[in-house]
């Protein structure tokens, strides 16, 4: 007892000595915004893995308050307990990471989804991995737990949110602008379904969804272009800096 008394108080004197922290179980529910009450029902209904014991005291982790975040971020887009304990079920017996799609309400996917150990993320976005930005990822439905690793739903995704940040674009910018991006691809994919929908015969939408991608692709690529000639035409149209006058 005394090696852990000893231990605490490293952690106390400095936060980032041990990355492996540990939450009691009211320590656990406040950094998850939740009561001790809701922490013991997730745990009675599975949806928490067995924390470490000592004794009678229950020792939980970060992952265990990942996985709280993902409920929570899950439960805000509508997703009920019983669902999120088919899909925490699902991976915790193996299933294959490729249905995450279908378990999270988003259907099957052509993007490839990504397993990462907590630091492998934390190396993809260095010192960008904040409690902050780790919510709106699971909110968006970004990211979301498997034991002790984290699942990426897009390898695409990932490469061009961390290249962006290796630019030197503050992450949590990178996902607000993903935020706003969804939207527009969202009705970017009804326009193109029910044009399809409306003159072709079923099924036929899934079977042309590459050429709705190539469109996009290219009309982004031609509005880029525009809008990078506007700037340099108002750039060279701007009158030079008159010089001040010199003062009396």
């Amino acid at each position: 007892m005394a090696d852990k008394e000893a231990q605490e108080a490293d952690q106390a004197a400095d936060p980032a000595a041990d990355p492996a922290r540990e939450y009691r179980t009211e320590e656990l529910a406040e950094a998850a915004g939740i009561t001790v009450r809701t922490l013991r029902f997730y745990r009675e209904r599975k949806l928490l893995p067995p924390p470490r014991r000592e004794g009678r005291i229950a020792w939980y982790d970060d992952h265990h308050l990942a996985r709280l975040r993902t409920i929570a971020a899950l439960l805000e887009r509508g997703h009920t307990l019983g669902g999120i304990a088919e899909l925490t079920a699902a991976f915790e017996n193996g299933r294959d990471v490729s249905q995450l799609g279908e378990l999270l309400g988003i259907g099957w996917s052509q993007e490839t989804p990504v397993r990462l150990t907590p630091q492998a993320l934390a190396d993809y976005f260095e010192g960008e991995v904040t409690p902050e930005n780790l919510a709106a990822s699971l909110d968006l439905g970004y990211l979301a737990t498997d034991g002790d690793e984290i699942v990426h739903v897009s390898r695409n995704l990932l490469d061009v949110s961390s290249a962006l940040v290796r630019e030197g674009i503050p992450l949590a910018a990178v996902l607000e602008t993903g935020r706003r991006v969804r939207a527009h691809a969202d009705d970017l994919a009804a326009l193109f379904t029910e044009l399809m929908e409306a003159h072709l015969p079923e099924g036929a939408a899934e079977r042309l969804r590459p050429l709705a991608k190539s469109v996009v692709e290219a009309e982004l690529t031609m509005a880029m272009d525009r809008l990078m000639a506007d700037r340099e035409r108002r750039g060279a149209r701007a009158p030079a800096a008159q010089p001040s006058a010199p003062s009396s």
